[in-house]
């Protein structure tokens, strides 16, 4: 069994205090003080602040609703003949604490239109489950998914693999990546491939970036690209590199996401939060 990734730092104030309440909460009016006047609590103009708060959140809920109906009707990639067909997907709700960027849909997502949903999404899907998730479900709940190009760019010549994003596709998906990140305002950028890792931290290699995480408001952690294509994760210590991420991720899962709800008796017992559940299969491997 493996030992916690050498050279990982993980700064207390990133475990240790609570990031963000729970997703999608919304603050109710605070009572009124008791010290002001008469005039004062019957004035119009003395408005409540978390009211005007509430306000302001419900619009950015409803701008994003907008911006998504715009980016999934959007087909500027098509008539500038960068690709035959527009098939914008992403995948995520409002107040989302993760935001996971990738780098293109394949062809697999150009069918079901939900990002990561191939032979790289199933193993995305395993890492996040070793990283603390419940579920690739939970995983999903939390998080909203998108890429730096929307469309899938196309196969490579020898069928072999997909096509980069061009560049000119990059830059026009641009905004809607930038109006995401402004409207949800996430915690934590789940940065998955080189491509998405390079937009936000600048070039570098993975053996620098993976096992550790940058920034603070968001946090930044990046991964390496889940395809069977990618040779990286054959080294062991890259591996090892790839488990001191998810374990960044899972610490900040426990911060920033509501601990499951324990089941009944009747539904069968309780239920060991992540935590203790991912204790537990180490433990049982080790004995193995």
């Amino acid at each position: 069994m493996r030992s916690p990734a050498k050279g990982v730092e993980f700064p207390a104030r990133h475990v240790d205090t609570p990031l963000a309440g729970p997703p999608f909460m919304f603050l109710a009016p605070t009572p009124e003080p008791t010290h002001r006047t008469a005039a004062q609590r019957d004035s119009k103009s003395d408005s409540s602040q978390p009211c005007l708060l509430i306000s302001n959140l419900m619009g950015e809920r409803d701008e994003l609703l907008v911006l998504q109906a715009e980016c999934r009707a959007c087909h500027v990639c098509v008539d500038d003949g960068i690709i035959p067909e527009a098939n914008p997907t992403f995948e995520g709700r409002w107040g989302a604490p993760f935001f996971l960027v990738g780098q293109a849909p394949g062809p697999v997502e150009r069918e079901s239109r939900r990002p990561f949903s191939g032979r790289a999404g199933k193993e995305l899907d395993r890492w996040m489950v070793r990283a603390g998730f419940e579920s690739a479900e939970e995983f999903r709940r939390f998080t909203y998914i998108a890429a730096l190009m929307r469309c899938f760019p196309g196969r490579n010549r020898t069928g072999s693999g997909d096509l980069k994003p061009p560049p000119a596709a990059v830059a026009n998906c641009a905004h809607w990546l930038d109006a995401e990140l402004r409207l949800i305002k996430p915690k934590v950028l789940i940065l998955v491939g080189q491509l998405a890792i390079a937009r936000f931290l600048g070039p570098g290699p993975l053996e620098d970036r993976v096992g550790h995480h940058f920034g603070d408001g968001p946090v930044m952690v990046p991964l390496p690209h889940p395809s069977g294509q990618s040779r990286w994760l054959n080294d062991p210590a890259n591996r090892e590199r790839l488990a001191g991420a998810l374990e960044i991720l899972g610490q900040l899962r426990m911060s920033l996401a509501p601990a499951p709800r324990s089941r009944s008796n009747n539904d069968g017992g309780s239920q060991k939060p992540p935590r203790v559940r991912r204790a537990t299969t180490k433990a049982m491997r080790r004995k193995a």
